[in-house]
């Protein structure tokens, strides 16, 4: 039968995966590193990953394809869900997106009896990946999380922000303007499918840092949760801005 279809541009496609979290029927997955449509059956032509793509490899053509398969969706995106909460790696097929939680022997310093006066420093990252754009919603790190949310440039601005604000903590970070993203989308899906103890913001006094802090807020009301939070303000030569 002919009805309209999306078709993708293999050249164009950047394998950045935006138009597989917009794809509500699970037609589309990352495949050596290029957006693929995996089942004619499971697109049902409306594009709603056209807006998401950012170099515009994906247009809509009426062509001859097999039917929209309103329960063969069904069953592929319960099959989906399974595998999310099986902890496999996400759509963008990068080995380096898998999620893991580091185990850290938070008190490894206090049983060394030689330990220099000045011990180096230990990574307070407790899970990977940490990038809001890579994690899933459904990685078992997040369950029961007091969660930071950070814009990328803080831990470079503030010196201590492992031990002040990533401790005991799941950390995920962000820059809305260089992602060019809204993180608020991702952020419900951890906050609606998570027992998220807090959410802490961490952010610039830059104002496109101001991003970061909507997405959180929207986040929050679309979830329907409430969850205490916080915001706090680190300024451009490394210092928390007082209120």
């Amino acid at each position: 039968m002919k009805r309209n279809i999306i078709t993708i541009d293999e050249e164009k496609c950047n394998g950045c995966g935006l138009c597989i979290s917009a794809c509500h029927e699970g037609a589309l997955a990352l495949i050596d590193g290029k957006a693929k449509l995996i089942s004619e059956s499971y697109c049902d032509g409306l594009g709603n990953c056209l807006p998401e793509c950012p170099t515009g490899a994906i247009t809509i053509e009426e062509r001859e394809a097999a039917p929209f398969d309103e329960e063969a969706v069904k069953r592929n995106m319960e099959a989906m869900a399974a595998k999310k909460k099986e902890h496999e790696p996400m759509a963008c097929g990068c080995p380096g997106s898998m999620a893991k939680t580091i185990n850290r022997n938070i008190e490894r310093a206090e049983v060394q009896t030689n330990a220099p006066e000045y011990a180096k420093p230990e990574s307070q990252l407790r899970q990977w990946p940490c990038q809001i754009k890579l994690v899933s919603p459904y990685a078992p790190y997040f369950d029961g999380a007091h969660l930071l949310v950070a814009a990328d440039c803080t831990a470079y601005a503030y010196a201590n922000i492992h031990q002040e604000f990533m401790k005991n903590k799941i950390t995920i970070i962000g820059c809305p303007k260089l992602d060019g993203v809204d993180y608020a989308e991702k952020l419900t899906e951890i906050i609606a499918n998570n027992d998220i103890k807090s959410v802490s913001v961490l952010r610039m006094e830059v104002p496109c840092c101001g991003g970061i802090v909507h997405a959180v807020k929207e986040a929050l009301i679309a979830s329907g949760k409430m969850i205490p939070w916080s915001v706090t303000t680190i300024t451009t030569d490394g210092h928390i801005l007082e209120d």
